[in-house]
């Protein structure tokens, strides 16, 4: 069972919590007496608001989509996936979809401040955390919260540097003190990689709660943070002390990562813990309910994968097509209607594809076969493509992940994993390879594919074909397998953006994909720019740069 103690709890204290939400706002005066938060007790009420945070919904005035802790939005402007809907609905993403990039985008607004609300809650914890150590209150340990505030920090922190390349860093000291603005003047990975490493000094083994991070659990984001650092050895030092530890392991089935049954496993390092609510609660995901379409009226549409992304499952002799993927197409029901004659598409598939995209003719997360456009809003005629997204959608089994009601309904309790098993054995591998381990990176990548080819497969098709690798021939066609293998397992799980922009070849990979794209979704063409190198960071939002007093400054080509 998943533990719903803590974001029930998070939303009834996000009102009184004594912490700083926005980012260069005093913090308001708290309603929990001083006495209550002198305590252990009370550390851990706000170290509650600090992990409320993890779904990005908070009381801003922003967007709950444009917040939200599962990223899915960043797949929108990588190559794995449409916003979908009507051009005209949510029209700012539709500007970061066609890179029409500009720093007042509400979007970008939306995440600066939802993660900074993030480090300001953590910093409050670490502020009163201090507090009581000077005390010198006899019997109070508060070790293990300390490591829980600064790995949460540390995340927080991750998050906006891989977003905007050049945010400022807000220590407890600053917290303190009330000094909020700071400069941007560089990459914080140090103080990133500082607070990962006292996560992983000061967490236990062990968690009496899940969704609460341990020692690995660190020790996994801080060889994620030395990956994006390209500090190759040191990284993959850490990812085998994880996986060697063997505290975790593949789930025998793919899709349990997706279901209820099979939350908080092995597989999973740490997730958002969501839970199904009514319209009138709030530890649903919130921040996905644009992204419902097909079966039982629901509405949005959003979040439609690509064309592209479908392409990328097509196999040989079992094996992906790593570079010409784009040279065929897997037949897809775009421009036909759901009264229409239509066969699936008949050539070789790995079968994770239809446990992440939805298409014609086949079962739908036991909503029944999937019929086409009849479950698409805007097909034919804005950049919305034939296909649903299936892993942020709960299965009709699933009642325990259904909110009730309107909005509710379309609420879901699936935990959104922030870092799964598979992405440790993949980076790990990605590691070897740049280490020139090709032996250990082949093992890893086997893993990951021999667990797709021994699970169970989606009723609808019978063309399946997934092997494992024999060998990697050479370290270039081991990076290339290594990156595909992370589209594939990690399709349509808010990561693709991230990997393109660090693995420096974004411009040539989204540029070749506006170009096919628009080759098989016609509605696509001549509606994208083309990505240029101010692209590699998100603009700083405009209103953070004007509450600074300009003490930030814009990232280069933005206004």
């Amino acid at each position: 069972m998943k533990n719903k103690i803590i974001y029930m709890l998070s939303f009834l204290l996000v009102g009184v919590l004594a912490c700083n939400d926005d980012f260069s706002d005093t913090p308001a005066v708290g309603a929990l007496s001083d006495e209550i938060l002198q305590s252990e007790t009370g550390v851990d009420i706000l170290l509650i608001g600090a992990y409320s945070i993890l779904d990005g919904i908070r009381k801003h005035g922003g967007s709950d989509w444009s917040q939200t802790g599962d990223n899915w939005w960043f797949d929108v402007i990588a190559d794995d996936a449409h916003k979908g809907s009507n051009d005209t609905d949510q029209e700012q993403l539709y500007n970061l979809e066609t890179y029409d990039w500009d720093s007042s985008n509400p979007y970008l607004l939306g995440k600066w401040k939802a993660l900074f609300a993030g480090v300001n809650r953590c910093n409050n914890v670490l502020a009163k955390i201090k507090g009581l150590n000077e005390s010198g209150l006899q019997g109070v340990d508060v070790t293990r919260q300390e490591g829980e505030a600064r790995f949460l920090r540390a995340y927080f922190n991750f998050e906006l540097q891989k977003i905007f390349g050049n945010v400022p860093f807000i220590s407890v000291e600053n917290y303190i003190a009330e000094e909020y603005t700071q400069p941007n003047t560089g990459p914080i990975w140090d103080k990133i990689e500082a607070d990962f490493q006292a996560a992983v000094d000061m967490l236990p083994e062990e968690q009496a709660q899940v969704g609460r991070p341990t020692t690995l659990t660190a020790k996994a984001f801080l060889g994620k943070t030395k990956l994006y650092q390209t500090k190759w050895a040191e990284a993959l030092t850490l990812l085998n002390e994880v996986i060697n530890s063997e505290k975790y392991e593949l789930q025998k089935e793919y899709v349990d990562n997706f279901r209820f049954g099979g939350e908080n496993s092995k597989e999973s390092l740490f997730a958002i813990q969501f839970t199904a609510d009514s319209g009138s609660s709030f530890n649903g995901n919130r921040g996905g309910t644009l992204n419902f379409g097909g079966p039982n009226g629901w509405y949005c549409g959003f979040y439609q994968p690509s064309q592209d992304l479908v392409n990328a499952y097509q196999t040989q002799n079992g094996l992906p097509l790593l570079d010409t993927f784009n040279q065929t197409d897997v037949k897809s029901d775009y421009g036909i209607n759901s009264d229409e004659a239509f066969t699936p598409h008949t050539g070789s598939l790995d079968p994770r594809l239809d446990y992440t995209v939805g298409r014609r003719g086949i079962e739908y997360n036991g909503w029944g076969i999937d019929p086409g456009k009849s479950w698409i809003r805007a097909a034919f005629k804005d950049i919305s493509g034939p296909y649903l997204p299936k892993k942020n959608i709960y299965y009709a089994t699933d009642s325990e992940n259904m909110g009730t009601g309107g909005w509710g309904q379309q609420r879901s309790g699936i935990n959104y994993s922030i870092m799964r098993y598979a992405d440790v054995l993949l980076m790990a591998a990605e590691a070897a390879v740049e280490t020139e381990d090709l032996a250990m990176a082949l093992n890893y990548v086997n893993m990951v594919r021999n667990r797709a080819k021994n699970m169970t497969y989606v009723e609808g098709s019978t063309n399946y074909q997934i092997e494992p690798y024999t060998a990697f021939s050479s370290q270039e066609m081991a990076r290339k397998a290594v990156r595909m293998e992370r589209r594939l397992e990690l399709g349509m799980e808010g990561h693709r953006f991230f990997d393109v922009r660090r693995w420096e070849n974004s411009a040539a990979i989204m540029n070749n994909y506006f170009t096919n794209e628009a080759r098989v979704i016609t509605s696509f063409a001549g509606k994208s720019n083309s990505y240029e190198d101010k692209h590699e960071m998100m603009p700083i939002p405009l209103e953070a740069i004007d509450q600074s007093t300009n003490v930030l400054t814009q990232n280069s080509g933005f206004n």
